[in-house]
C-alpha cells in the first residue's frame, strides 16, 4: 500500500476537480431551460418535467448518498469513485440522442446515481488524506473550486446553448478523462484494529442530525438562483441564454468569495458563521425579489451567493470534526444527501409559493429571503441541539 503520508498536490487537484463534476450536472443546463421548455412545448407535463430534468439528479443523490457513504466505509472509496466516474459520462451524454422528455429525465436520474458516488467519495477522501487546518483549508477550497467551476459551467452552458439546447450535454464526457488519473494517483487509507474497536459506540446521529437539517436548508438556498434566475430575467424582458448564464455566474462568484472568506473567520464560533451566512443569503434573496433591472439582479444574486458560500464549508467542517475515520463515509453521505435533498426541493417550494405563475415569482422569493433571515437566529441554538461527546478517535490520531 502507498505510504499514507504522501497525499499532496496531485491528490488535492484530482479530488477538488472531481468535486466539480456534480456541479456540472446541476448548473450546466440552467441557462437553456427556457429553450428546452419551448422545444417540448407540446408535452402536457413540460412545465414540471423541464425544471425536474435539472433537479432530478439532486433527488437521486439525496436518496442514494447515504448508501454511497455506507459502501465507501465498507468496501472502499476508490472502487466506488472509479465506477461512478464511468456512469457519469454514460448517463450524462445520453440526452444528446434522446428524443423523449421523460427519457431525458430518466437519464438525468442515472446521472444523479453517479454523482452520489463521486461527491461522497471525493469529500471523504479529502477527510482521509488530510487533517487539522490543512483539512479545513481543503474543504474551503473544495467549495471555492465548485463555485468557480459553476460560474464557468453556467457561462459555457449559456454560450453552447445559443444555437442548440442539446450541445451542453457533450461536456459530460469529461468524466472519462478522470478515470485513468484517479486509478493511478489515488489510494485507500485503512483503519487499524484499534479504530474498528472504537466504533462500538455507533454512529453519532444525535450530534449530526441538527447539522444535516441546516445542510438541507443550505441546499434549498443554493439552488434558488440556478433554477429561478432565468425566469426572473424573463420578467425583465431578458431571454438570452448567454445573459442568463452571466447573471448565474455572478451568483457562483459570490459563492466562491463566501467560501474563501471562511478561512478569514475560522476563529469565530461556527454558529456565528452560520448566522452571518443566513443573514447575507436572506438579504440577497430579498433584494433579488425587488430588483428592477438586470444590473441590480446581478448584484443581488452575488450577495445571495456570498452567504451560501460561507454556509457550506462551515457545515462540512463541523460534520467532519464529529466523525471518526470509519464513520467518515456515512457522515459525508448524510451531508451530501441533505444538501442535494434541499436542492431538489428548492424549485418545488417556489412552485408551491407561485402556483406556477411566473408573475408571482418576486413575491415568492421575498418570502424565501425573509425565512432565511428568521432561520439565521436559530443558528445560535445549534450548540445546545448537538449532543456533547468526546472528540472522535480517528486514524489520523492513532
Amino acid at each position: 500500500m502507498r505510504n499514507q503520508t504522501q497525499a499532496g498536490l496531485p491528490q488535492s487537484l484530482l479530488l477538488l476537480l472531481g468535486s466539480c463534476l456534480p456541479v456540472l450536472g446541476a448548473v450546466l443546463l440552467a441557462p437553456v431551460l427556457p429553450r428546452m421548455h419551448e422545444h417540448f412545448a407540446n408535452d402536457p407535463l413540460v412545465a414540471v418535467l423541464v425544471p425536474v430534468s435539472l433537479t432530478i439528479p439532486a433527488l437521486v443523490i439525496a436518496l442514494l448518498a447515504p448508501f454511497a457513504g455506507l459502501i465507501a466505509d465498507r468496501l472502499g472509496r476508490k472502487p466506488l469513485l472509479l465506477g461512478s466516474m464511468l456512469l457519469y459520462s454514460l448517463f450524462g451524454l445520453l440526452p444528446l440522442w434522446l428524443e423523449s422528455l421523460p427519457a431525458i429525465v430518466a437519464s438525468r436520474a442515472g446521472l444523479g446515481l453517479a454523482e452520489a458516488g463521486i461527491m461522497t467519495c471525493c469529500t471523504t477522501l479529502i477527510g482521509d488524506y488530510y487533517q487539522g487546518a490543512r483539512r479545513e483549508r481543503l474543504f474551503a477550497l473544495q467549495m471555492v473550486c465548485t463555485s468557480l467551476s459553476a460560474a464557468v459551467f453556467i457561462s459555457v452552458g449559456g454560450a453552447l446553448g445559443q444555437d442548440d439546447w442539446r450541445t451542453p450535454y457533450s461536456l459530460y464526457g469529461v468524466g472519462l478523462l478522470f478515470v485513468p488519473l484517479m486509478a493511478w494517483l489515488l489510494w485507500e487509507r485503512q483503519a487499524s484494529a484499534i479504530q474498528v474497536e472504537a466504533e462500538s459506540s455507533g454512529f453519532p446521529w444525535s450530534t449530526l442530525l441538527p447539522l444535516y437539517l441546516f445542510s438541507l436548508l443550505a441546499g434549498a438556498s443554493l439552488f434558488i438562483v440556478p433554477v429561478q434566475a432565468g425566469f426572473l430575467l424573463g420578467l425583465l424582458q431578458v431571454d438570452s441564454p448567454q445573459q442568463i448564464g452571466m447573471v448565474m455566474g455572478a451568483n457562483q462568484l459570490g459563492v466562491m468569495l463566501g467560501a474563501l472568506s471562511f478561512r478569514l473567520f475560522h476563529r469565530c464560533a461556527r454558529q456565528h458563521l452560520l448566522l452571518l451566512a443566513f443573514v447575507t443569503a436572506g438579504l440577497g434573496g430579498w433584494l433579488m425579489a425587488r430588483a428592477g433591472s438586470p444590473a441590480l439582479l446581478t448584484l443581488a444574486v452575488a450577495l445571495n451567493g456570498l452567504g451560501i458560500g460561507l454556509m457550506l464549508p462551515t457545515l462540512i467542517t463541523w460534520i467532519m470534526s464529529r466523525a471518526s475515520f470509519a464513520q467518515r463515509g456515512r457522515a459525508t453521505g448524510g451531508f451530501t444527501s441533505a444538501l442535494f435533498a434541499g436542492e431538489f426541493a428548492s424549485p418545488l417550494l417556489v412552485l408551491g409559493l407561485t402556483g406556477g405563475n411566473h408573475q408571482a415569482l418576486p413575491d415568492a422569493l421575498a418570502l424565501v429571503g425573509m425565512a432565511q433571515l428568521l432561520l439565521a437566529v436559530s443558528c445560535l441554538l445549534l450548540p445546545r441541539l448537538i449532543a456533547p461527546q468526546a472528540a472522535p478517535l480517528s486514524i489520523d490520531r492513532i
